[in-house]
């Protein structure tokens, strides 16, 4: 049994603005109509003997990707929710600890949900060699045949094995020599050229056994706290909850450090199967090569050029008008734009770390705000008053809450919804309005088969978000 591990961690931020905390890349439908993390899970799922995906990703994000599985029908073996983030090695650790519980010789096959592969036929064949060596008792690492020289990637260097595998080749596995860290571009081009190192791709296979085995090994004071995490577990719902005391005392540290550079059981199996991490504008603009006018730009919504060339243009709201310009990425969202040289694009990170330590919030939110029970956009906003434009999905609701400082106008403009103002209960339709004094427990709730929409008009001396004292949710949301 193979047991996919869809690990959905990270912030994407060198993606921002179309990236956010909140909202980030691998939830994004970047390359097609699919997000990153539905692809992902669509690409395991033709692979022989696979179980359902046991997905580990962080407490803001669950209801992301329960709401993404449940648009592809997929029922996963578990979501998994880290308490805190500890690298890849304890949540690898906890997920093998969950997979012995369903086969004793399980192979878990773990692997970022924010990658692209566009040769599935290749990747599967790597997946097979993979597999069969996992199988044998080894930890397997996917490497990426490397197209160019990149210095923005961890490299692999694999044994000479005869006269060495050649692209074009069909996969196999290499016991491998050393993990290596980012080279310099001279260096980068000496790997490429040797034919003996290949990308890190992040991605893993090994038995669930065999895993612990060597983190004991290597690593015990990180087995044993992960141990006790995951023995701490307790069921929410759709979702299994570690022990939060428990990981949040665990060792950080990923895969690699902890494990794979120390074993002697590690081989690389090659993958040539047009991989990308997706790790910054560029990548998801050579992505798009062939979707490329007679310039060289790959343009994407509204937009118009003159005399542009070799750039990545991008509007997700308004018009953008883009004359005279070479080598930019240029990307609109209707709170922020970005304009960036494509040899430059790594550096967005440090934007978004600006935007961080200045107090704003436009790294962590879209205009646009998601939540379990559907998303609300603020329309406008001034000193003591606030509008919003409220969506609830058919058959969700908000939890039953109070504001101090602050009194609500609700008007439904689509659909049926269901209020409750302290012990009373009403039904409004399309076109019906009702006020929520100051002080008053309310709760919305959208008791139909179609999406309620509603403007909501807040008044009062505060209207921040954390004006909200819950008394009941459905999402296990606590606290104000």
């Amino acid at each position: 049994m193979i047991i996919p591990v869809i690990l959905s961690g990270g912030s994407g931020t060198r993606l921002w603005p179309l990236s956010r905390g909140a909202y980030p890349k691998q939830f994004l439908s970047l390359v097609d109509n699919m997000s990153l993390f539905q692809a992902t899970v669509e690409r395991v799922s033709g692979l022989e003997g696979c179980y359902q995906p046991l997905v580990v990703c962080n407490e803001e994000h669950r209801f992301l990707v329960a709401e993404q599985l449940l648009q592809q029908e997929v029922v996963p073996a578990a979501i998994m929710l880290e308490p805190v983030g500890r690298n890849t090695a304890p949540a690898v650790a906890c997920a093998a600890l969950f997979a012995q519980e369903l086969d004793k010789d399980a192979l878990i096959y773990v692997m970022p949900s924010d990658h692209v592969i566009r040769n599935q036929e290749a990747f599967m064949e790597s997946v097979s060699v993979g597999a069969q060596a996992a199988g044998a008792g080894k930890l397997v690492t996917f490497g990426i045949v490397a197209s160019q020289p990149e210095t923005g990637y961890g490299y692999i260097r694999r044994s000479l094995d005869g006269d060495g595998h050649k692209k074009g080749e069909g996969p196999a596995a290499f016991p491998v020599v050393e993990f290596v860290e980012k080279p310099d571009l001279k260096t980068a081009k000496a790997y490429v050229e040797s034919g003996n190192y290949f990308w890190n791709s992040g991605m893993f296979m090994f038995r669930a056994d065999t895993y612990l085995q060597e983190l004991e090994r290597h690593f015990p004071e990180m087995l044993e706290a992960t141990r006790r995490a995951y023995e701490a577990r307790e069921p929410d719902r759709d979702f299994l909850r570690l022990g939060r005391e428990e990981f949040a005392a665990c060792p950080s540290e990923s895969i690699d450090y902890a494990v794979m550079e120390k074993t002697d059981r590690a081989v690389v199996v090659p993958m040539d199967a047009g991989w990308s991490d997706v790790g910054a504008w560029s990548a998801l603009s050579e992505i798009a090569e062939a979707e490329a006018d007679g310039d060289g730009n790959v343009i994407l919504g509204d937009v118009l050029t003159k005399d542009v060339k070799n750039s990545y243009l991008r509007g997700e709201s308004r018009l953008i008008a883009g004359v005279g310009l070479d080598n930019l990425v240029v990307v609109e969202t209707a709170d922020a734009v970005l304009v960036a040289d494509k040899a430059r694009v790594q550096e967005v990170k440090d934007i978004v770390d600006q935007l961080k330590s200045s107090g704003r919030c436009e790294h962590l939110h879209h205009v646009r705000v998601y939540r379990p029970w559907g998303s609300y956009e603020t329309i406008d906003e001034s000193e003591r008053f606030k509008v919003k434009r409220i969506v609830v999905n058919p058959g969700a609701c908000l939890s039953l809450q109070l504001h101090h400082h602050r009194a609500e106008h609700w008007v439904v403009v689509k659909g049926t919804a269901k209020v409750t103002l302290d012990d009373k209960e009403m039904v409004l339709t399309e076109d019906q309005s009702i006020y929520v004094p100051l002080g008053t427990k309310h709760r919305l709730e959208n008791p139909g088969h179609i999406p309620l929409e509603l403007i909501e008009a807040q008044t009062g001396s505060y209207l921040g978000e954390d004006d909200i004292v819950r008394f009941a949710d459905n999402y296990g949301r606590e606290g104000s």
